[in-house]
């Protein structure tokens, strides 16, 4: 049985699910090189679908959306005449519901008006004609996320939110997972979208919306909030007791389209803007991460309560924010919190396709948590050594991986910088140790060394370590599960300075705990490591630079090597270096 997940909006993305298990996942911006690529098909991601997994539409028992909209270009690939939509009420929201799926119905049909635009693909473009029987899905935008949450948690009964911008006209949402189902619970607009606050703040500072969101976060600690507080209000949604008391009006966000992606502006920003030169960049920031964390402990918390249920899952865009992450965790009231390691959209594939195979098929739920996300293409070294012969590079071919490692943990030791390029790559937004840029965490410049060198960013914006289990114990307050660089964690004030490059100016880490069983090459590295230094930790960041996608194939690799100032790559079984 295969299920495919294509979602043709902004990060756009393709899954495929073969018996129940996630087989292949990647980003269309990973393979066209067009950073949260979209509102388009991805149509590299398909290709390579097709290609890896060695199937075609043909052998497809269901494609899925993850969303309620217009889909003509899905029909249009697929040459597929109608389609299924899904979506779950409450018996308190049946109207509401009603009310929020005629808007969007609405404008989808406005896009079909313009008679002097309308698509179609040229003759050298294939489509994909599917069989007659092949069910064309569509389900809801936030109960794929809510789906792509639970049911790689590993849970069998827990509370499910999800938070972002907006989709299908829902921005906040928490849900009752168990024994394979999902039951709403509370579902909030447009007008209580946290998401949207964030946003706001976002563009003021000066960065894209649904891009620059991390880069507030990371300035926030430089800021205090002891001339701002409540000078954000006015964009402020406000939640008491898990409910949203008072709503906000965002109005209609206008966009800009450059560059292969959506540049959003919102009226409100241009207010903001005026708070920031009064107050500063870096306070008004920190009022911002102020909010967003006490307006969703707000929500979550009482539903927490409520409920009685103290595990927790997590998706939608907000929760990329680490601390407000950590600040739900050290709330006290869990016993387990999970958040979908690629919570944005691009993971609503996931979440789409995994829901279809167990809730629209009835297929068995049996609760077991990913234990890492490498889904996409794997480069044999055959491939990686023609390249490097085509392009007349020099470079050294171990026959013992182990030799590798060892040689590659001495470089580190030694300061140098090195890209580590191995096995599936990872999917979402952080680098888990297959595309990865390392350096020595213990020496506090080399953070710096990173951005200016390698990386060509901003200075404030910290670095992740990736650690043993063992390195956790001890480098982290309180910490959870940790596998996707998803929640932040204090590290004790004596212990900073043996891991100062991987720690932000609050005292706070945002780990990748790596085990064995999860990626064993990476695990020995960073072991192998930790047995010259006494420090089982490496500074990781993604192979990429500034505003780039992460890295996906060794062409970009090796030009990515030598137009920076990286001093070694390591990929396959080879190694290059300067």
């Amino acid at each position: 049985m295969y299920i495919l997940g294509i979602h043709n909006s902004h990060d756009a993305s393709v899954c495929l699910i073969k018996d129940g298990k996630i087989v292949y996942y990647i980003q269309e911006e990973r393979l066209n090189g067009i950073k949260h690529f979209g509102p388009a098909l991805p149509m590299h991601a398909l290709d390579l679908c097709f290609e890896t997994q060695k199937i075609s539409q043909r052998d497809l028992d269901i494609i899925v959306i993850p969303g309620l909209h217009q889909i003509k270009d899905i029909k249009l690939l697929f040459h597929a005449q109608s389609s299924e939509k899904i979506d779950i009420s409450s018996n308190e929201t049946k109207f509401s519901d009603k009310l929020r799926a005629m808007a969007v119905n609405a404008a989808g049909y406005f896009s079909y008006l313009n008679i002097t635009d309308q698509m179609d693909f040229p003759v050298y473009r294939p489509t994909y004609p599917i069989k007659s029987k092949t069910r064309l899905l569509q389900v809801n935008h936030h109960l794929s996320h809510a789906a792509s949450t639970y049911y790689t948690s590993g849970f069998d009964e827990c509370l499910v939110v999800t938070a972002d911008g907006s989709g299908d006209g829902l921005s906040v949402t928490a849900w009752v997972g168990k024994a394979g189902e999902l039951k709403p619970v509370i579902k909030i607009g447009r007008n209580g979208s946290l998401g949207f606050f964030y946003n706001i703040v976002t563009e003021a500072l000066g960065w894209q919306i649904s891009e620059g969101e991390g880069k507030t976060m990371g300035l926030a600690p430089y800021g205090t909030t002891n001339k701002t507080k409540g000078v954000l209000d006015f964009i402020t949604p406000v939640y008491s007791d898990g409910r949203l008391v008072k709503p906000q009006f965002f109005g209609i966000f206008k966009s800009w389209k450059t560059d292969g992606t959506f540049h959003w502006h919102t009226p409100q920003s241009s207010k903001v803007k005026k708070l920031i030169d009064k107050y500063g960049r870096e306070n008004i920031a920190a009022e911002a991460q102020r909010v967003l964390e006490e307006q969703m402990l707000n929500f979550v918390l009482p539903w927490i309560k409520r409920s009685g249920i103290k595990k927790v899952a997590a998706a939608g865009g907000v929760f990329l924010n680490v601390k407000m992450n950590q600040r739900i965790w050290e709330s006290g009231l869990l016993d387990d919190f999970y958040i979908f390691p690629d919570a944005g959209d691009a993971g609503l594939t996931v979440g789409s396709g995994l829901f279809t195979n167990y809730s629209v098929l009835k297929n068995r739920y049996i609760p077991r948590r990913i234990k890492n996300t490498y889904w996409g293409k794997e480069y044999s070294d055959e491939e990686i050594e023609k390249i490097l012969r085509l392009r007349k590079i020099k470079f050294t071919k171990y026959a013992d991986k182990s030799k590798l490692i060892k040689d590659t943990a001495m470089f580190l030791a030694k300061g140098k910088i090195v890209a580590w390029f191995q096995g599936r790559m990872e999917a979402g937004p952080r680098a888990l140790g297959n595309r990865s840029i390392l350096m020595d965490p213990r020496k506090a410049e080399n953070k710096d060394i990173i951005n200016s060198r390698v990386k060509f960013r901003e200075g404030f914006r910290p670095f992740c370590p990736s650690m043993t289990p063992e390195a956790a114990k001890k480098y982290l307050i309180n910490p959870t599960s940790a596998d996707f660089m998803i929640i932040s964690f204090d590290v004790p004030k004596q212990l900073v300075q043996d891991i100062p490059a991987v720690v932000h100016v609050d005292r706070t880490a945002r780990p990748q705990v790596v085990t064995k069983e999860a990626n064993p090459l990476y695990f020995q590295l960073i072991d192998e490591f930790g047995k010259l230094t006494g420090v089982p930790v490496l500074l990781n960041t993604s192979f990429n630079i500034k505003g780039q996608p992460i890295i996906e194939d060794p062409q970009t690799a090796i030009k990515c090597f030598f137009d920076t100032g990286l001093d070694y790559l390591a990929f396959g079984n080879f190694l290059l270096k300067k």
